[in-house]
């Protein structure tokens, strides 16, 4: 198939309308759920290694980027029904969901739910099925997280990265984290963090493949190992050497490289 041009599109969701890019082209198509803090913009650093006919469609989740005017709720199982609405509007016959971080936590809800077409799944950095180690006091500080370009610039430096980001880069983490409805930054902390999948994700019955940041300092590969694998019988993974928690930005190379291996193998 010729090389088809991503198309803006708004796709019909409970309370409003999320913004997304489309490419028609090879499937399965790949459904792309960005982190706490970005936007579809996330995912364009590997979507251009993955060649110019993969289909896909990168959308912002509600609260963010283009869709920072569609209202809450914000939790996850919320989240999920939108990205179930938007494969839904794309009639697409085979997809594969690859989220990060908070997308990763939403892609986990939605396979669980073993929605039809569904090849298999790639979780980036993903948030565990259920809380790990959280408190009130770093939920609460958490939530501050991105209140000005200093506390999101910190966050960037000390928290998000092991490799430093370009300014280009930076500059839209900075734009993504700071453009969130106000609602929907504080949704992720004080409740998407604390949903509890562990029961359902089980149900997962796709091939999953999860890349975790060596330098990962939100979601460490140890933390994976311990309180994800052993709830998906399916899933296996992949570290990343020296990568921290924004990895689409940090290593696209090697994001698109295993991305890429593991469609090949479905």
């Amino acid at each position: 198939m010729s090389a088809s041009t991503p198309i803006g599109r708004y796709f019909d969701v409970q309370g409003g309308q999320v913004y997304g890019h489309v490419r028609e082209g090879d499937g399965p198509a790949l459904v792309l759920l960005h982190y706490w803090g970005g936007s579809r913009r996330t995912w364009r650093p590997v979507l251009e290694l993955l060649g110019p006919t993969q289909a896909f469609v990168a959308y912002d989740h509600r609260g963010w980027g283009a869709s920072a005017a569609v209202p809450g709720p914000y939790g996850i199982e919320q989240l999920a029904d939108d990205a179930q609405q938007v494969v839904g509007r794309l009639g697409y016959d085979e997809f594969v969901v690859v989220g990060h971080s908070m997308g990763g936590k939403v892609a986990q809800a939605l396979a669980s739910r073993r929605p039809a077409g569904l090849r298999g799944l790639v979780l980036v950095a993903p948030a565990p099925p259920a809380p790990v180690g959280v408190t009130p006091e770093f939920q609460e500080a958490l939530s501050h997280a991105y209140d000005s370009a200093e506390t999101i610039g910190r966050s960037i430096d000390q928290v998000l990265t092991g490799r430093p980001l370009g300014g280009a880069l930076r500059g839209q983490v900075l734009e993504d984290s700071s453009g969130a409805a106000e609602a929907a930054r504080s949704a992720w902390p004080r409740q998407g963090l604390v949903e509890d999948l562990s029961g359902s994700v089980g149900k997962i019955d796709v091939p999953v493949l999860v890349l975790a940041g060596g330098a990962d300092k939100v979601d460490p590969p140890q933390v994976l190992r311990e309180h994800l694998l052993p709830l998906i019988p399916t899933a296996t993974l992949t570290e990343l050497d020296g990568v921290g928690h924004l990895s689409p930005l940090e290593a696209p190379d090697l994001v698109a490289r295993h991305l890429a291996d593991f469609l090949r193998t479905l």
